[in-house]
């Protein structure tokens, strides 16, 4: 899953930054209003932390403009003010969930995977496709109760690939969900990817659609 970080204090994003992409989030990070505005409304990111305190444009006003642009992404908003004005001003301009600082990262983590989950129309934290079963938080995926060990990039392609079971995924949308926009995309790293977890997971549930892309099918 890919993820857009909105926090213009640099400390405190260095640290949001690390405890997501150790969850394998890819995370692209910008520290002002406008640059928030410009890649959430260009980017097809999976969801938002958004700090309200910006720079050049303030959270709200990014927020709103995103929603009157009709960008549905989860936006859960960082903000350092506590009165409940401020979380009802958030929460009408279209964010999914407020967390206020000082916060603990496991919770960050936490209810940004709850939000992804919701919005593609899962409650469970334990994700299943016939035998596979993928545990996001835990970071852990079963074969028929056994474990199965995957590199980062691998998980985070089979996470979205479990979300979207049933549906054909193309090469190109799946590279803009496991990829942030610093790293390096070569041409045949998604097949790659898809071969090593076919081999991995040792089930037949990952089809190639020719021409088309993969979709997820439980066996």
């Amino acid at each position: 899953m890919r993820l857009l970080l909105v926090e213009d204090e640099p400390t405190l994003a260095a640290q949001i930054r690390g405890a997501l992409s150790s969850s394998e989030f890819a995370v692209d990070l910008v520290g002002d209003g406008e640059d928030a505005c410009l890649l959430g409304g260009t980017e097809p990111y999976d969801g938002v932390v958004l700090d309200l305190g910006l720079p050049k444009l303030d959270g709200l006003a990014v927020l709103r403009h995103w929603r009157q642009h009709g960008i549905k992404m989860p936006v859960l908003v960082l903000t350092a003010r506590a009165d409940w004005h401020s979380k009802v001003e958030g929460l009408n301009a279209g964010a999914d969930d407020y967390l206020g600082k000082p916060f603990i990262m496991e919770e960050l983590v936490a209810r940004m995977r709850a939000l992804i989950r919701r919005s593609m129309g899962f409650t469970a934290s334990v994700i299943a496709c016939g035998p596979i079963s993928l545990d996001a938080a835990a970071g852990r995926v079963l074969v028929d109760g056994s474990p199965v060990t995957l590199t980062g990039r691998e998980f985070r392609l089979l996470d979205y690939l479990m979300h979207r079971q049933g549906h054909i995924v193309s090469q190109r949308e799946l590279a803009e969900h496991i990829y942030d926009l610093e790293d390096e995309r070569e041409s045949n790293t998604i097949e790659v990817f898809i071969g090593r977890i076919r081999r991995k997971l040792g089930v037949d549930v990952i089809k190639t659609i020719r021409g088309l892309g993969y979709r997820l099918e439980g066996t």
